[in-house]
């Protein structure tokens, strides 16, 4: 009787107020998360993580960094759907919609590609505490805890920390972007990532300069190697 009334009762909220697909904004069946069928299958989806070493991604660090290998799950461009979805999960508090999308990359790296057997943790590239203050959580950390839970790798957060609060990067050319974060980060915790592969989780991939300013503080304190993963990256 007791699940037969928990049931009725979930059923009259949805009703009431029905969970929004992020993309057209229509209701959710019982059996979909975060969007409907129809924008999921619209998705942009790069599969470029069966070819990783793909040099249009790693051009981007190309003399600047050694990147072991790069992955993107979906093509971002203006006003499209991941445009839209990156948004929502930046700056209107979708945590779990990152956690849900990362885990969906996150199984068809794991059934796609053996990129998981290279990683031995997952750090987010972190936010300044007063910009975390501020959102009250930091999306990268959400999609590298999606990414451990597809992949059983573990993830860490207290390791990679940002000691300079900068301005947004989103207007700024490459070279503004560099100069605004080369000495943004400081590695807490060199024992914990010496003689590790490391996976910096990020995301949108756009110039690299944010990713290439973590790789080269982590491969000061000493990792084997830094590889990058984001939930999208730009074509150029």
């Amino acid at each position: 009787m007791f699940r037969f009334i928990q049931a009725a009762l979930v059923d009259f909220t949805d009703l009431l107020f029905p969970t929004l697909c992020l993309g057209c904004r229509c209701s959710l069946t019982a059996n979909e998360k975060i969007l409907c069928a129809d924008c999921r299958i619209r998705l942009p989806e790069t599969g470029q993580h069966r070819e990783p070493y793909d040099q249009n991604l790693l051009n981007k660090f190309a003399g600047k960094v050694p990147i072991q290998f790069v992955a993107s799950y979906l093509f971002f461009s203006r006003h499209n759907l991941v445009q839209k979805l990156i948004h929502q999960i930046k700056y209107k508090g979708q945590k779990e919609a990152a956690k849900e999308i990362a885990r969906w990359y996150g199984h068809q790296l794991k059934t796609e590609s053996q990129l998981a057997n290279q990683i031995d943790v997952l750090i987010g590239v972190p936010l300044h505490k007063s910009r975390f203050q501020q959102r009250g959580y930091n999306q990268a950390d959400s999609i590298a805890e999606g990414l451990s839970e597809a992949l059983n790798v573990p993830m860490a957060t207290d390791i990679l920390a940002r000691t300079r609060f900068r301005d947004s990067q989103t207007r700024k050319n490459r070279l503004d972007r560099w100069e605004n974060v080369k000495t943004a980060f400081a590695v807490l915790r060199p024992e914990a990532v010496e003689g590790k592969n490391v996976m910096i989780v990020d995301d949108v991939l756009t110039t690299g300069a944010t990713l290439e300013a973590c790789s080269i503080e982590l491969l000061r304190a000493g990792c084997k190697s830094v590889s990058v993963i984001t939930l999208a990256a730009t074509h150029r």
